[in-house]
């Protein structure tokens, strides 16, 4: 199955990099992108309401996991965080992090610890229509797309999220 665009016009690199990351990851509920502060904001969708006490010790290691990486890395990240909010039945988990630093390989990373913490309550798509090999060209999308745009211009604010396996990018 390929990929197909409805849009009016180019697509900018920040608008193509959400809907790779949606497309790749479907353990993303949304994705935002603010160019102002080059921060990209990760939410994912659990279907429980977490202990706190739990989540912040996930936080810690996360965070550490992620500086220790990006150490290895070269890299000084800017921003690291992840928040999450309760709601009746429902926690969202909220990772930010600024585009400068971030790779391809931070991305798959964040998605690891995301998967092997939460397995049981992670709120997903099904990814059947996707072959490894086309995995990994979108793989190789979000890393192109990342260089481009750190450091970029005047963007605009953008929010991405998944609906009835479509994926909706809009101007914020």
């Amino acid at each position: 199955m390929g990929l197909r665009y409805q849009y009016e016009g180019e697509i900018s690199d920040s608008i193509g990099l959400l809907i790779s990351i949606l497309v790749r990851y479907p353990e993303v509920g949304t994705i935002n992108y603010d160019p102002s502060t080059q921060v990209l904001k990760f939410s994912f969708m659990l279907g429980a309401s977490l202990k706190e006490g739990d989540l912040k010790e996930f936080s810690r290691r996360f965070t550490q996991s992620l500086s220790v990486y990006n150490s290895l890395e070269g890299h000084t990240p800017r921003v690291i965080s992840l928040n999450y909010n309760f709601f009746d039945r429902l926690t969202v988990l909220e990772v930010q992090r600024d585009v400068e630093t971030l790779s391809q390989g931070e991305i798959g990373l964040i998605m690891s610890l995301i998967r092997q913490e939460f397995e049981d309550t992670l709120l997903a798509e099904a990814n059947d229509n996707f072959g490894e090999e086309e995995l990994m060209v979108q793989e190789e999308i979000i890393d192109h797309m990342l260089e481009s745009i750190k450091g970029g211009g005047a963007q605009k604010k953008l929010i991405a999220f998944r609906e009835e396996g479509r994926v909706l990018v809009f101007n914020k």
